[in-house]
């Protein structure tokens, strides 16, 4: 019987426990590029069995948020490097989580303050985050976006298999597909955000069409066991809807089967909020959806997220049901958490002030349990 803290093999990455740390938006890199203070950060939670970094921009028109770090210029990478030296030399694993925002961005981050791209010209009602005149951050409502011409499809695609190598190139362990939460591989996915009549819109295998470009093109890149993807089935997230995620999302995981991927990262419920949250008229099955991975002949490692505390995710390992439990909210205030699982110890509570945007503060400076001692 497997445990939370006994290591696996994920694709061709080794770990030294099945706690992940989620990727987490924190909006401390400036002008996208981390720093020293992201590389401490990360480097002080490289207990994790793996470390799965905040979203990172395939490029400029990617970007949807302020302050979040990208890969795609050479400062950037340089950046990566440091964090990706300090967290090897920590002991630590960490994959990329690679994003492209579609909608859920704002004129002012797009290159010569351009709309943001969708699938479809709809209006998300969802906001982001910006960075006013006088250095503080706020939130504000994202911008109309303009339909992707079928012709700019292919470069998106591009754009991720040159994402995929810079970041192998950084010192990355892996990288993660962002196709949840909303953002723009989940915009093609979903009918509420795809009302396109070509080749990339209407039916199911239609709508998903660019996530398996995607797929093919980072997998051809990177090599499919350093190769995870995410997936929210009914997540309502930066206004994310389909009327029917089962079939859809059933068909989505029989075809990654065909991968040799590294993980699936399924978010169970609403993102941040209820694991019962559903979308349609029946709730979300996520055991059928495993077993229908598993005899379409799927080896990947299943990773599950959201609300899990150290109960549920032994019980969730140790019976089957997952092979990682991903983290979020609970590694932002503890570095240590790992240990902290293992000894059932109490937990630091998080400063949610602090969440985005900012310095040290309510970042760097959570107490390790010797210093709580």
């Amino acid at each position: 019987m497997a445990s939370l803290f006994d290591p696996i093999t994920i694709g061709d990455i080794a770990l030294k426990s099945r706690v992940v740390m989620a990727p987490l938006t924190r909006n401390r890199s400036p002008g996208a590029v981390p720093n020293t203070l992201n590389a401490t950060y990360y480097e002080q939670r490289a207990s994790a069995g793996l470390l799965i970094t905040e979203g990172t921009a395939i490029t400029h028109q990617g970007q949807g948020y302020a302050d979040v770090p990208g890969l795609y210029t050479p400062e950037a990478l340089e950046g990566w490097r440091k964090v990706t030296d300090a967290v090897h030399k920590a002991g630590g694993k960490i994959a990329v989580q690679m994003w492209h925002v579609g909608r859920i961005s704002h004129t002012s981050l797009q290159p010569d303050g351009g709309k943001p791209v969708a699938p479809s010209a709809i209006r998300a009602k969802s906001k982001t985050y910006l960075v006013n005149e006088d250095g503080t951050g706020s939130f504000a409502e994202t911008s109309e976006p303009r339909a992707l011409e079928l012709a700019e499809i292919a470069g998106i695609v591009e754009d991720y298999r040159k994402a995929a190598r810079a970041a192998l190139d950084a010192g990355f362990d892996g990288v993660e597909i962002h196709a949840a939460n909303g953002y723009l591989v989940d915009q093609f996915l979903r009918s509420g955000s795809n009302e396109r009549t070509d080749a990339y819109g209407g039916s199911i295998e239609n709508r998903a069409r660019f996530l398996f470009e995607v797929v093919d093109a980072i997998t051809e890149q990177a090599g499919s066991g350093r190769v995870g993807i995410r997936i929210s089935p009914v997540t309502p997230a930066n206004d994310a809807f389909d009327p029917e995620p089962q079939p859809l999302f059933t068909y989505v995981v029989e075809k990654l089967a065909r991968y040799p991927l590294a993980y699936i990262h399924v978010i169970e419920g609403a993102t941040g909020g209820p694991r019962d949250h559903q979308q349609g008229e029946r709730p979300f099955d996520y055991a059928a959806l495993r077993a229908v991975y598993t005899a379409a002949g799927g080896k990947a490692a299943w990773m599950t997220n959201n609300g899990y505390d150290r109960d549920l995710a032994i019980m969730a390992v140790e019976s089957g049901e997952t092979d990682l439990v991903a983290f979020g909210k609970p590694f932002i205030a503890n570095p240590d958490l790992v240990r902290r699982l293992k000894d059932n110890a109490p937990l630091n509570a998080p400063d949610n002030a602090t969440f985005y945007g900012g310095d040290a503060r309510g970042y760097t400076d959570y107490p390790v349990l010797e210093q709580v001692a």
